[in-house]
């Protein structure tokens, strides 16, 4: 018997080390690519939730904090940064789609970000909302490294404004392929800009999975709606708050 808790104990160790909480992590998003093509491309059938799912309930049953379980997976969001740049590359490859659409396509991202913005505070304040909730929903539609900065900014609460840019993520990429189609958007760039200036990587990501042309164009704006947001927010604050 001994013997056994000992094993155990070493078990839950390893586990709770930073190799095996990575690895929990990078075993997590597998699963859900697993599932992803056992489903034929499911909608949601998201590698990110699933991951999500995975590392909550393990960290939970390993008793983790998350603080601790962060640190341990800060290589993974060390390359969230090389990961996003490589977006580009798509989008160099579909350079002649952007001839007469940049017009449009800068329009659009600014009342995207300008309406965004409005609509998540004005909707938070109807419904009682105090004003750190405001800020903090006020940066959802951008990426999270930069909703973190500017909820900081704002007096916000940058942990919740991370939680929020990534539900908001994982919501556009199960849902929002489906209301597109609905509301008859066919037009495959215009598909790629709607969604990935309202869940950025993740919907970028689901993009590509659905078509190259929408996958470089969600990447082009889900970087051109982090800094719309960026310029715009500042100037909102002024009279939204």
């Amino acid at each position: 018997m001994t013997g056994i808790d000992a094993a155990t104990d070493t078990l839950l160790e390893v586990a709770r080390s930073p190799l095996g909480l990575l690895g929990v992590t990078l075993g997590g998003y597998q699963a859900g690519r697993w599932l992803q093509r056992r489903t034929n491309d499911h909608s949601l059938a998201q590698p990110v939730l699933v991951a999500i799912v995975v590392a909550g309930v393990a960290i939970t049953l390993l008793d983790v904090d998350y603080p601790d379980y962060r640190a341990a997976t800060e290589l993974v969001a060390f390359w969230l940064g090389p990961a996003t740049v490589a977006l580009a590359i798509p989008l160099h490859a579909q350079a002649d789609r952007l001839r007469g659409f940049v017009v449009p396509l800068l329009v659009a991202i600014v009342l995207g970000a300008v309406t965004s913005i409005t609509s998540a505070v004005l909707l938070a304040r109807w419904l009682g909302a105090d004003r750190a909730l405001e800020e903090t929903l006020a940066t959802k539609a951008a990426t999270t490294p930069v909703a973190i900065g500017l909820t900081e900014s704002l007096g916000g609460i940058p942990p919740l404004a991370a939680v929020f840019a990534l539900a908001i993520g994982i919501v556009g990429a199960v849902a929002g392929p489906a209301l597109l189609h609905v509301l008859r958007v066919h037009d495959r760039r215009a598909r790629g800009l709607a969604l990935g200036a309202v869940s950025h990587g993740v919907g970028a990501s689901r993009m590509l999975r659905e078509n190259e042309t929408e996958g470089a164009f969600a990447g082009l704006s889900m970087g051109l709606s982090a800094l719309a947001i960026s310029v715009v927010l500042p100037i909102l604050a002024l009279w939204l708050f």
